[in-house]
This record gives structure tokens, sequence and C-alpha cells, in this order.
């Protein structure tokens, strides 16, 4: 693994939620690394082709991402207030996702699942306030 690559796993790593590549670059270059946004995005694509890196979709079209907590493929149940996040087994899903495919006569199927909705803490503050 280069060091460039290397740095940016530390950094999600340390983080506590998902992080845009922008976001990285930017904590990057506020330590001192001479490093290019480019590069930043050549590394998280690298993380996340080899399973060390979770990559979410916003509801807005950005890609962030996280180091990945588990080893299997999984799904995401994502709060859209304040960003929490649980990992979740689909099995459900996966059987969803072989009958589509091989109904419409596909094979090697996969995909990618995230449920957005509002976490008990939020829902909490929201109804107190």
């Amino acid at each position: 693994m280069t060091s460039r690559r290397e740095a940016v796993r530390e950094i999600l790593a340390r983080s506590e939620g998902f992080r845009s590549a922008q976001d990285i670059y930017a904590e990057m270059r506020a330590d001192g690394a001479k490093i290019g946004l480019t590069t930043v995005y050549r590394a998280l694509q690298s993380l996340a082709g080899a399973g060390q890196v979770d990559v979410l979709r916003t509801d807005d079209g950005e890609s962030v991402y996280r180091a990945c907590l588990t080893g299997g493929h999984h799904h995401h149940l994502v709060c859209r207030r304040c960003g929490r996040t649980v990992e979740v087994a689909g099995p459900a899903v996966e059987r969803w996702a072989e009958a589509v495919g091989a109904e419409h006569g596909f094979t090697a199927i996969t995909h990618t699942v995230e449920v957005f909705g509002t976490c008990p803490s939020c829902r909490a503050v929201a109804s107190a306030g």
C-alpha cells in the first residue's frame, strides 16, 4: 500500500462517520501533506475496491467514505440528520436482487443498498423541540 493511500486509510480509521474526499483532502493539506485531490480520490477508490472502505452516496449524490467495520457484504441504515450509520446484513435484499436479476436473465449480480431515515436520538430531539 502506498504511503498516501495508507494516510487516507488512517484518517478514515480515526473518523467516526462518513467523510467526503474533499474533507479528507482538506485535513491532509492542513496537516502539511503535499497531496492532490485526485490522489485522494484514487486512494479512496483503491481502498473501496479492496473492501477496506465503505462508500455511501448521499441524497444529493455525493460519495462519502468511512473505514469498513465488517468484512462481509452488508448494507447501511443512515440517519439523514446526524449521519449515524448502522451496518446491517440483508438476506432478504440478497434474495430479492438475485431474483430480479434472474427474472431478466442477468447473472453475476452485485448491488449497493442504503436506507435513509431518522435515528432514535434525532427523533427524540425533534419531538422535544
